[in-house]
């Protein structure tokens, strides 16, 4: 329900990248609409520390567009353009919101209510929280293309923030629109725009299809698999004292002297760096031991 009311073309009949003759050498964009899944759960956390709330973040279909038209779509609204290089080579992607939505975030970013008007121009301090904002985003960014082809993405200073890059008004561009959305207030749209010029460097990387991972797998196969990561070992340790000294009175120290500690009734325990849970002192069999008496829960997405 939070996605467009208007449904948007489907980037496999839209016009030929780089001309209106051909078709589209990027195929139907399947492999970019992936990504975009991706990184919209990247992006989450990214606008959630500018609006200083919990957010839904998800990704709508990939479409393409002749760059006039989509000027034309977005209409005189004041928006912000903001370029993000991509290197290696002289391509540039561009992150693109909404004036409103830009105040929103400043004002929430200074502890007020998220409560914006579409402005006439941006203020320097808008300036500079969307130039923040590239640069948070730049980093997901390339992390979502590692997986088909290495790109860096550095959000890049732009003599004015409202104006759109010039680009030929013929030139295909990809668009990849993610919705943000706060309890029941209305979704808000951002735009990551890629002129075709600049993904045209890894039109091979993207023609690559994406296998389908819904078919049943081998019961042998994963048979084996589980009995041998159950097999993986992983030290156990438990943290009985951690005793903070001067360095003073580690220079200090020589052999028969006693560093005093305490530690309480409950001791954590560690499986690598991560806390299992936490245990009580004692003995078993002759030996020390812990007993556990809490288990820290296990949240599958500490692990993706």
């Amino acid at each position: 329900m939070d996605r467009r009311e208007r449904p948007r073309v489907s980037a496999e009949h839209a016009l030929a990248l780089g001309g209106a003759s051909s078709r589209n050498p990027f195929g139907d964009l399947v492999t970019l609409q992936h990504l975009s899944a991706r990184l919209s759960k990247s992006l989450k956390p990214v606008f959630e520390g500018m609006l200083r709330r919990p957010l839904r973040c998800w990704a709508e279909p990939v479409e393409v567009q002749r760059w006039a038209d989509y000027k034309a779509e977005r209409g005189d609204a004041l928006s912000a353009w903001q370029p993000l290089a991509m290197q290696p080579g002289r391509g540039r992607a561009c992150l693109v919101i909404d004036g409103r939505h830009v105040m929103e975030m400043l004002d929430a970013f200074f502890g007020g209510d998220g409560e914006g008007v579409a402005p006439g121009e941006f203020t320097p301090a808008a300036e500079a929280l969307v130039a923040r904002l590239g640069q948070a985003v730049a980093v997901p960014l390339a992390a979502a293309w590692e997986p088909l082809v290495r790109i860096g993405f550095r959000a890049t200073t732009v003599m004015v923030l409202g104006a759109p890059p010039e680009l030929p008004g013929d030139e295909a561009v990809v668009i990849t629109r993610f919705g943000l959305a706060d309890g029941d207030r209305k979704p808000v749209h951002v735009d990551l725009l890629y002129p075709a010029s600049a993904l045209k460097p890894h039109s091979a990387a993207l023609a690559v299809k994406v296998h389908d991972d819904g078919d049943e797998v081998e019961p042998e196969w994963r048979s084996g698999l589980t009995r041998a990561v159950m097999g993986v070992r992983f030290p156990v340790r438990s943290v009985l004292a951690e005793p903070v000294m001067p360095l003073g009175r580690l220079l200090e120290l020589k052999p028969g002297d006693v560093i005093p500690i305490d530690f309480g009734t409950q001791v954590p325990v560690m499986v690598a760096s991560r806390k299992l849970g936490a245990g009580e002192v004692g003995t078993a069999n002759g030996r020390a031991a812990v007993r556990l008496t809490t288990l820290e829960p296990i949240n599958a997405e500490d692990f993706r």
